[in-house]
């Protein structure tokens, strides 16, 4: 599949996730967290292409976190930005010391680093007058984290698509969730993207997700659309086949039944 191939296609998918969720109206201005990985240059350029087709008007300010990694080099990045007329700013923060200081010794960087990244996309959305902030999470991650979930925590839940803060101060938005992985590999290789190695939680090997990863890719080869009926899944919920005791009864509180003895009677 050749660049335009891709991108025709990566465009259907992210219009109909714009579209599904009414993620941007006129006169939004959308923050991009551009990471410098394949994901975020990808939904940078394929939103930028979409604002120039879109009948409204809406504003993208790419941002950037330096969180101090050792070794960390965001020139390539920075250059890009530059080179294709991006709005974009770098924000400096020393998130790395907090991170390694906090976390356990072999304990996982990931959880916390994602919240302290949160929290500076957040304030910085407000410092720029952005009302609403774009994630470059795709079909896999919301899959993954669906078993994550699942596996070891007891939950069914994934991502959403569109998420409101809990001050209601934020809108979070991720257009890439229907897009596969695959396409956006091979977006990012037409492009060639300057991707940024994260050495932080990618020197890890004991990750959950990556485990998850593997045992959806395994399945993937297996049966084919594995991954796309996942996905599906999160669309298509019967609440009265699940146990969550809250929707099955009505407000009121939950209807009180009899206890049942051993013999099958009510005790």
């Amino acid at each position: 599949m050749n660049a335009d191939g891709v991108e025709k296609r990566l465009l259907r998918e992210v219009g109909r996730a714009l579209a599904d969720w009414a993620m941007i109206a006129d006169g939004d201005r959308v923050l991009v967290a551009v990471s410098g990985g394949k994901d975020s240059y990808g939904l940078l350029s394929l939103l930028r292409v979409l604002q120039a087709r879109a009948p409204i008007h809406f504003d993208l300010v790419a941002v950037h976190i330096d969180q101090g990694h050792p070794g960390y080099d965001g020139e390539p990045l920075r250059r890009w930005l530059e080179d294709h007329g991006y709005t974009s700013h770098i924000v400096r923060e020393d998130t790395y010391s907090v991170v390694t200081e906090k976390t356990p010794e072999g304990g996982t960087f990931c959880a916390l680093c994602s919240r302290l990244r949160r929290g500076i996309l957040y304030s910085t959305a407000a410092r720029l007058g952005c009302n609403k902030i774009a994630l470059g999470h795709h079909r896999e991650d919301a899959v993954e984290t669906l078993l994550l979930n699942a596996f070891f925590n007891g939950r069914l839940a994934a991502m959403p698509a569109r998420l409101t803060s809990d001050d209601g101060a934020h809108t979070v938005l991720r257009p890439l969730l229907y897009c596969p992985e695959a396409w956006l590999e091979a977006y990012a290789r037409e492009k060639r993207f300057p991707i940024l190695p994260c050495d932080l939680c990618g020197s890890q090997d004991n990750l959950q997700r990556k485990r998850m990863k593997a045992l959806l890719g395994e399945l993937e080869g297996a049966h084919p659309g594995v991954k796309a009926s996942l996905l599906a899944s999160l669309g298509n919920v019967r609440p009265s086949q699940l146990l969550d005791r809250s929707l099955q009864f009505k407000p009121g509180g939950p209807r009180r039944l009899p206890v049942l003895g051993a013999e099958g009677k009510g005790a």
